[in-house]
């Protein structure tokens, strides 16, 4: 009988990765360490990491993209203030191979990052027609993360008043985003991974250093700079009225940004990457922010690199 998923190899995958609380038809996570909450509330966000998994293929390694996954879905959800207590992902792939095991390598090694436990999965074979080894890289990932916080500390970004600083984090690299037009630069040779490297390094997770700042000071909103770029998520947080005003020179560009527009205007055939469309693409070295009335014990207590890039604004 022709049968093109192999199961039995699933199978074994699926033993490989098993661990307490993870099996069956479903993850188990306790309540009875969370006695303390007045009025807990579960946060949670879905994710992946979208065309960056190309890259993946370029560099043949895909030890570190799993971080990337549980770091778009964790970043999220800590903007709440809520601190992380499971991950879980759900792995679609052409064939069962080795790769798998990689990816899996950095989705706990990210869940490690995080605090939080790897409660379960799900591993789809989706066989490309064709013969082998068609369809065998063929991967995408997705992620879910829950996390914990008492209603009375929920920050939700309506206590952000005019004259708030705010304090940018750097990133890591690109992170997540943008990877359909590098890409689209990669094929058309106009940026190479050969000469960037750092492309594939993987999303920052902040989970630190929101522990830190959100347990020494108030804390009046949190961003988690992803797709539309640092002024766009950041003004998604800040109430009807007021506004961030940013300044872009309030930190240095790391060189890779540079690199993009520069190998878009080396290719006469393509339009150039102006400044406004590099800052809603990419974060431009700024992977999360805080709004506080406190800029300077924030800085204290951050782990990474980070600045004052700016205020809110009334509108008028």
């Amino acid at each position: 009988m022709r049968y093109p998923v192999d199961i039995d190899k699933g199978n074994e995958f699926a033993k490989s990765i098993k661990a307490p609380g993870l099996g069956g038809f479903s993850g188990m996570f306790p309540l009875e360490d969370f006695e303390d909450y007045e009025e807990p509330i579960l946060m949670s966000g879905a994710d992946g990491v979208g065309t960056k998994i190309n890259i993946c293929k370029v560099a043949g390694d895909f030890t570190t993209i799993g971080i990337d996954l549980v770091a778009m879905c964790v970043n999220d959800v800590i903007t709440s203030g809520a601190t992380p207590l499971y991950f879980m992902d759900y792995i679609s792939c052409g064939k069962i191979s080795p790769i798998l095991d990689e990816v899996m390598e950095g989705i706990l090694k990210g869940c490690e990052i995080s605090g939080m436990r790897l409660l379960g999965g799900e591993t789809a074979e989706h066989p490309r027609s064709g013969p082998p080894p068609a369809g065998r890289d063929d991967i995408d990932l997705a992620g879910f993360c829950t996390g914990i916080v008492d209603r009375y500390e929920l920050i939700d970004g309506t206590g952000i008043k005019p004259g708030d600083a705010i304090v940018g984090v750097a990133s890591s690299g690109l992170h997540s985003n943008g990877f359909s037009l590098i890409n689209d630069m990669l094929w058309r040779h106009e940026i190479a991974y050969k000469n960037h490297p750092e492309l594939l390094t993987p999303t920052r997770i902040y989970t630190e250093s929101v522990a830190n700042v959100t347990t020494e000071m108030y804390v009046s909103g949190m961003a988690h700079i992803t797709g539309g770029g640092l002024q766009e998520n950041v003004d998604r947080i800040i109430p009807s009225g007021l506004h961030a005003e940013i300044d872009w020179t309030s930190w240095k560009r790391p060189e890779i940004y540079h690199a993009i527009q520069k190998g878009a205007a080396s290719n006469p055939l393509t339009e150039d990457i102006t400044e406004e469309e590099l800052r809603r693409v990419f974060n431009c070295g700024i992977g999360y922010c805080f709004v506080t009335p406190y800029p300077g014990d924030a800085m204290d207590a951050i782990v990474e690199d980070c600045y004052i890039i700016g205020e809110v604004v009334d509108n008028s």
